[in-house]
């Protein structure tokens, strides 16, 4: 079973980013039925009113359009909590409804449906091991009916309807597979349970009887197919349809040839080597297979003579994916095919004279000294004919062969980065696998496939083919390791590299043949790179880093792109994975320790800038903020440290856990820099925290030890936070008369201090205190102080704070119905559920 992150093939569940061992459900109903919808047609807008129909099919409330906007609030907080990083903005608005943003490898339900197709072409082409291999896993994403337990209307309901036929005939082509393989005696058990389950499925009760068959029980075969007949009779008053009439004709024929499955000579054939001239395929070759479909397409479609090359980062699978795909483009090559390993001498590249002699000892030719030029054009004389050069270096290392095939023979070549001089090449770049195809090539291992973390063994190969081989060896060779046991293990980036080798594969040293390859200088810059954080940077982050102008940093980023140590994306530029850990090894091996210090404080002084002149900074979420605090703080750059935390709101900090790790060691350096302010604002922030998670005692204490800092530094600002902080746990208590008496003291200290943003907070929580109170009277209050809200969050320019205080108003007013009988948003996105007797 694949590492889905949303499943809805059996119960509603949703994995959790980064940990997917742990799972998200929706309790209500409601909200499973909103979600699931929503999901089953990821990447299609669902108008409100199709959601409506699906919750009540029958009458819908008058204040159903109200209700949904609130069911899908609290589908995104339940996205937001299994995905801190951007699980909100997997929910988006889009008239007239709104739309799941998820790729297809996310789904559980797409997942199938991509391996059951991949599985029905190579059925299609009597690949009977990949078929039932490709077959098996579709269905193992499968763990019950769709979305069971909750209730379908009629969008669900037609999906269910369709997977659930999709889902069978599915099992039927694996079952087909599988007796091609002669796999006969192993399906009978299974066959005889579906076929009771399925009285009227002639496609099982087909495969039931050759199965029996050819276990050598002819009789029990004809009396499943009279027990057809008589379903079909009964039920619907029809005959069997031609296949099994054909059976059972065969059957009392005693069809020699019935015996024999279809698939046997090709399982038998798979084993002795290649006919001369033809490549073997890969084995166990997963994944790639837009490109291998297009590595294909070129091979068959360009003219004779045509070159293509294969590129990409040491490890990335780009030998595996020429061979595969000139073995798929076999019959276009009459004239033979012919594979050249021009690294397989070790590091140092090999000479164009050694070149050409591996060459002609592969073509099984003796000529040398002055017949070479002669014997080597005889060689790719043909013109049909494909000449495979792997590792290639440099342009001379290849120029006396390309010469020799310029008359027509085709060359796929494979390299790092494609040789300067090389004219009319058709390049295919390849990057690190994609998620799914990782899970599905770990999923190899035998076993294993059904486990949760084979999404996170796959992320922390970084998608590296060779990686993830690595580790699959490692399983293999330690039955008693679980994926989980492994993850665990390769979590310590300190440690992954040299725990990836395996066999004959070391990772650490493919990485290091790409680093060894570029000048002192590059790996100098690159070392220096891999102190960013992980994802994608920008131009004038990498500056900061190499201490450049963005003009000199951009070649040397472009110059470690050619050399494929670095990738360009969409967002600008990335150190893959296990690369950027190679840098760090290397940086941490140079011992620079002024250098790399005053590197780090050029890059957190470039973040923090950018995050002090106001929007979001991408680059500054979850993750990437609590490394550059911990980089700053290793650093004893304290003062950069509470910088960078008070550059952000906490709410971009990503996951609890994470927020709570740059409060502690932003609250450190404020201590070791005596900053009082800060100290008070980290002591509040852990306390809101806290004050999230309900841990409301640990609350009251951070709350009361950051007003007393605040008091000292003074810092009225966050002494009046705090008041807010310690109001709002006596909300929660019911204490309103000390609540009131807290928040009276706050606007007066924001009033004296001139502080907008606090006093927006205070004015919120005025304004739920004034909601606490029965009749009109309360109302009113309340609407004062939301309007008060407002005007704050104008002044702020914030956009999230004005959106919370015009919903709170239209609520208040009825605009959009009643106010929802049980929750109350007392923050932006956070509700609350009101109490039993508030309810109305």
């Amino acid at each position: 079973m694949l590492g889905s992150r949303f499943r809805i093939l059996g119960p509603l569940e949703i994995r959790s980013d980064p940990d997917p061992s742990v799972t998200h459900t929706p309790r209500a109903a409601k909200l499973q039925v909103v979600l699931g919808t929503l999901v089953v047609h990821a990447g299609e807008v669902v108008s409100a009113s199709h959601l409506i129909d699906e919750l009540w099919p029958q009458a819908p409330p008058r204040t159903a359009t109200t209700t949904l906007q609130v069911y899908v609030s609290q589908v995104r907080k339940l996205l937001h909590d299994a995905d801190p990083r951007a699980g909100r903005k997997a929910l988006v608005t889009r008239s007239p409804g709104y739309v799941f943003e998820a790729t297809r490898e996310e789904v559980d339900a797409a997942v199938f449906e991509d391996l059951y197709t991949r599985g029905g072409h190579l059925l299609a082409e009597a690949d009977f091991p990949g078929a039932a291999r490709l077959l098996r896993l579709s269905l193992e994403q499968w763990r019950g009916p769709l979305l069971s337990g909750v209730p379908h209307g009629a969008l669900l309901e037609s999906a269910a309807v369709r997977l659930s036929e999709l889902r069978m005939t599915a099992l039927s082509a694996r079952i087909l597979a599988d007796l091609q393989l002669g796999r006969h005696a192993d399906l009978i058990a299974e066959l005889h349970a579906l076929a009771t389950r399925h009285p009227l499925r002639e496609d099982l009760h087909s495969h039931l009887m050759v199965a029996l068959y050819r276990c050598g029980r002819p009789a029990d075969a004809l009396q499943v197919y009279a027990a057809l007949r008589r379903h079909l009779l009964q039920e619907l008053g029809v005959e069997p349809g031609p296949q099994p009439r054909q059976l059972h004709q065969r059957i009392l024929a005693g069809d020699a040839d019935l015996l024999t499955p279809s698939g046997a000579r090709r399982v038998v054939a798979a084993g002795p080597p290649p006919a001369p001239g033809r490549l073997a395929p890969v084995r166990g070759f997963v994944g790639r297979m837009a490109e291998l479909d297009e590595a294909e397409r070129l091979l068959r479609e360009l003219p004779a003579g045509a070159r293509v090359a294969v590129a990409g980062m040491p490890g990335s699978g780009k030998s595996a994916l020429a061979v595969q795909a000139a073995w798929r483009a076999a019959d276009a090559f009459p004239d033979g095919q012919l594979l050249v390993d021009l690294g397989a001498s070790g590091a140092r590249p090999v000479t164009a004279g050694e070149a050409v002699a591996l060459l002609l000892r592969e073509a099984g030719s003796a000529d040398s000294g002055a017949g070479t030029e002669e014997a080597l054009r005889g060689v790719l004389a043909g013109p049909r004919t494909l000449l495979v050069l792997d590792h290639v270096s440099a342009e001379p290392q290849i120029r006396p062969i390309l010469r020799a095939a310029a008359a027509g023979c085709t060359v796929l070549l494979t390299c790092r980065r494609l040789p300067a001089g090389l004219e009319a090449v058709r390049t295919l770049e390849l990057g690190p696998l994609r998620t799914g195809e990782a899970v599905e090539l770990l999923a190899e291992s035998g076993g294993t496939n059904g486990s949760p973390a084979l999404a996170e063994l796959a992320a922390l190969c970084g998608g590296l083919p060779a990686a993830l081989r690595a580790a699959q060896v490692l399983l293999a060779e330690r039955p008693h390791w679980t994926p989980a046991t492994l993850a665990i293990r390769l979590r310590d980036e300190d440690t992954r590299l040299s725990l990836l080798r395996a066999g004959d594969i070391d990772v650490k040293a493919l990485l290091l043949e790409a680093y060894e390859a570029v000048t002192a200088g590059q790996q100098r810059d690159f070392t220096l790179l891999g102190l960013l954080p992980p994802g994608d940077f920008a131009v004038r982050h990498a500056a900061a880093v190499l201490g450049l102008p963005e003009e000199a940093a951009l070649v040397v980023v472009e110059g470690l792109a050619d050399a494929r140590l670095v990738e360009a994306t969409e967002g600008g530029y990335r150190i893959p994975e296990l690369l950027r850990l190679l840098a760090a090894g290397r940086l941490a091996a140079r011992a620079d320790p002024a250098a790399t210090r005053a590197a780090t404080r050029r890059m957190c002084t470039q973040y923090a800038e950018e995050a002090e002149a106001g929007g979001v900074v991408p680059e500054l979420r979850g993750g990437a903020l609590v490394r550059l605090v911990r980089a700053a703080h290793d650093a004893e750059l304290w003062p950069l440290t509470v910088r960078l935390a008070a550059a952000t709101p906490y709410e971009q900090w990503g996951e609890t856990d994470a927020a709570a790790a740059v409060c502690r060691m932003a609250l450190q350096a404020a201590r070791r820099c005596a900053d009082g302010a800060a100290e008070a604002r980290m002591l509040r922030v852990l306390g809101d925290l806290a004050w999230q998670q309900r841990r409301l005692g640990q609350a009251r204490e951070l709350y009361g030890r950051a007003r007393a800092a605040a008091g000292q530094a003074p810092h009225w600002e966050e002494y009046g936070r705090s008041l807010v902080g310690l109001a709002e746990l006596c909300l929660d208590a019911g204490a309103r008369e000390e609540a009131g008496s807290l928040l009276r003291s706050a606007l007066a200290v924001v009033a004296d201090a001139d502080d907008p943003a606090t006093a927006y907070e205070a004015s919120r929580a005025m304004a739920l205190l004034a909601l606490e109170s029965a009749g009109a009277e309360g109302s009113a209050d309340a609407e004062r102080w939301f309007r008060r809200c407002l005007r704050l969050a104008e002044q702020l320019d914030d956009t999230r704070l004005e959106s919370f205080a015009r919903r709170s108003l239209r609520a208040l007013a009825g605009e959009q119905g009643e106010p929802h009988p049980w929750a109350l948003e007392i923050r932006p996105g956070l509700w609350r559920l009101r109490p039993r007797t508030a309810r109305r």
